[in-house]
């Protein structure tokens, strides 16, 4: 790593926003650490970037582990020295099933991923920036249109993404005194895996199944990018990017 490399963490990067999100700020100079669950993928998406020129670290990691997640920062410390941003993106949903038949151990796993990996990621974050010099950093969380408003069958998802939009606010105050900012990319119908079955119609609230316009995941990247760009006494605090058509203005 060159001293002109800015250091991001990236969770959720083996797919998706989080694999287009990390490529984006490695094209940007940022040394990158990958975190994810699957190995494989981190590193393919790893290799993805080597063109950039940027440095790499790959560390599986579960963030819904507080060990994984202490051992994901103080890897990426010990390669790279500090850690200047961090992407809150990892993330899951449950089966779109009547909130009275969502089983606990699904409820569970989706508050443990969804906003208990980001509280514990955000924490030793703040451990790190606070403590560095030149002091501070930033942390941007992906929040989700359902942080707005809900689709039918998503109490889980829904929950934990309202409760992203309170991780927010409260990072956003608390990392004041630290220089650190925080802010949050909302994002609508992102075309990555999890929006495939999107093709085949997606439940509304009126009870019907409508394929839903999509856009191109490129445009969450390029946001991600600029909200890191800004200097530190600059804040998107909430940035939301979605298909122009899909129907969110109107829900309901």
């Amino acid at each position: 790593m060159t001293s002109s490399n800015k250091v991001a963490i990236v969770t959720g990067a083996g797919t998706g926003i989080g694999k287009h999100a990390a490529l984006a700020l490695l094209k940007e100079g940022y040394a990158v650490a990958l975190a994810g669950r699957r190995k494989d993928l981190l590193e393919a998406a790893a290799a993805e970037g080597e063109a950039t020129g940027s440095p790499t670290l790959v560390v599986p990691t579960d963030v819904g582990d507080p060990e994984a997640v202490r051992a994901l920062f103080a890897k990426t410390k010990e390669a790279f020295g500090r850690l200047d941003l961090l992407f809150n993106n990892a993330g899951i949903g449950a089966p779109p099933v009547p909130l009275e038949d969502l089983p606990y151990e699904q409820w569970k796993a989706v508050v443990d991923i969804n906003l208990t990996g980001a509280f514990l990621c955000t924490q030793e974050a703040f451990k790190i920036m606070k403590s560095q010099q030149p002091r501070g950093g930033r942390i941007i969380n992906n929040g989700s249109i359902s942080a707005h408003a809900p689709r039918p069958n998503s109490v889980a998802y829904t929950s934990t993404k309202h409760a992203m939009t309170g991780l927010t606010k409260s990072t956003s105050l608390d990392g004041r005194k630290y220089d650190i900012a925080c802010g949050q990319i909302d994002i609508g119908n992102a075309a990555t895996e999890m929006t495939a079955r999107m093709a085949k119609g997606v439940a509304q609230a009126n009870g019907t199944m409508e394929i839903e316009p999509t856009m191109d995941v490129q445009n969450v990247a390029r946001a991600v990018a600029y909200m890191a760009s800004l200097p530190l006494d600059a804040n998107v605090q909430f940035l939301t990017v979605m298909a122009t058509k899909m129907p969110f203005i109107g829900r309901g």
